[in-house]
């Protein structure tokens, strides 16, 4: 029998999608927990608490269930960017600071990026699929807010892309890197809002146009 592979655009019911948040709950916690190499799908089943055979009707190896994580991860992501040139600057890049800081730093197994950091080194196409598919959408998805705020003479940045790329990066400052090297649990949302404010605050004294 030939496996399926549901790790693109698939219509379920609400069994078939609840069975499938269920797998990949379990395969994150195997991959976390294990990494990825010695991850096997029997594993991965009974952590999920499905039989094999259900797991491969979803999935095809494991390779694509880490796909279908950072394929997850990429909608989300996309969902952070809002792009609504008639909202209010400042209230919105707080808002996708906090929700990106939180994401990036989420507890326990549920952080991908310390899933790819992991195994990066050894398999860099996945690497390299989880920065082009999260890492640059988020980036180039920002740049557009910005350039739709520059064109509305709300802002000025010569280079929208790059100024996405600061921000990002500051909304990360002294929270991402203890966490994702175990240094520090991960940050409460009271941490992540004061470190978020202070980004919004440096980005728009930098960027914003005054009014004369």
């Amino acid at each position: 029998m030939v496996a399926a592979d549901h790790t693109s655009l698939h219509l379920v019911t609400g069994e078939e999608s609840s069975k499938r948040r269920q797998i990949l709950d379990g395969a994150r916690k195997v991959f976390m927990d294990l990494g990825f190499d010695a991850a096997s799908m029997g594993e991965i089943a009974r952590t999920a608490g499905v039989s094999k055979g259900t797991l491969y009707v979803y999935f095809a190896d494991k390779h694509r269930l880490f796909e279908a994580i950072v394929e997850e991860q990429a909608v989300e992501r996309g969902q952070l960017l809002f792009c609504d040139p008639a909202g209010d600057t400042k209230a919105t890049l707080r808002n996708f600071g906090e929700a990106y800081a939180a994401m990036i730093c989420r507890p326990g197994n549920r952080s991908a990026a310390r899933m790819v950091i992991a195994i990066a080194e050894r398999m860099p196409e996945l690497g390299r699929c989880y920065y082009e598919r999260v890492l640059e959408t988020t980036i180039s998805r920002l740049a557009e807010y910005l350039q739709a705020r520059v064109k509305l003479n709300e802002l000025a940045i010569d280079d929208c892309r790059l100024a996405a790329a600061q921000f990002v990066l500051m909304c990360q400052a002294s929270l991402f890197l203890p966490f994702i090297f175990h240094a520090a649990p991960a940050p409460s949302q009271e941490r992540i809002t004061e470190v978020v404010n202070s980004a919004v605050g440096m980005f728009l004294a930098a960027h914003e146009v005054k009014s004369v």
